[in-house]
């Protein structure tokens, strides 16, 4: 069995996250909704940086979004916004912060219709990439192919997240029944 390429190159003693990540949470289905929601951010905020800043920077974003609490997040207001552009353990970007904001009351409002933001994802599952896109960008701000493809990946609700050789795909697979349909 073969690792991933790029966690397979990670030395062993490397404070490096991504071989947690990889073997932990990548491409395994998350139920919780703010769960769903921080991964959401996360990805955002990982837009033209790297995934391993995220994962360093992961419980100060959990810390300066209350532990991802939609409905907390959902009623940040300007001094909320301020005191996040001045949080230097997160990224510091104001675009990025309306858009946690913003997302998060889309999620209140799906959550109404819906039940829950994973029932939303679930009741359109399976898609396929372009589609999931689009339905994104109907829906949310600073959801680009790339940052919808990777939460969707990561998450489990696109297939991708490893290599068929990875000791980790078979556990992941085993999650996701309905990969098939959309492979």
């Amino acid at each position: 069995m073969n690792y991933c390429e790029f966690v397979a190159a990670l030395p062993n003693d490397t404070d490096n996250p991504n071989k947690h990540y990889h073997d932990k949470q990548y491409g395994f289905p998350i139920s919780d909704d703010n769960e769903l929601f921080g991964r959401l951010v996360l990805e955002i905020n990982q837009a033209g940086l790297s995934w391993t800043l995220m994962l360093k920077k992961q419980q100060a974003f959990r810390a300066a979004f209350k532990n991802f609490d939609i409905d907390t997040v959902a009623a940040f207001d300007e001094a909320d916004i301020e005191r996040l552009l001045a949080d230097a353990g997160i990224v510091r970007n104001r675009l990025k912060i309306n858009a946690a904001i913003y997302n998060a009351r889309q999620i209140k409002r799906l959550q109404q219709k819906y039940g829950s933001f994973k029932h939303w994802l679930d009741t359109n599952h399976p898609l396929d990439k372009a589609e999931w896109v689009k339905l994104f960008k109907k829906h949310f701000k600073f959801v680009g192919g790339e940052i919808v493809g990777e939460f969707l990946m990561s998450t489990g609700y696109l297939p991708g997240a490893h290599i068929e050789s990875c000791p980790v795909y078979q556990e992941v697979l085993e999650c996701h029944p309905k990969w098939a349909e959309v492979v």
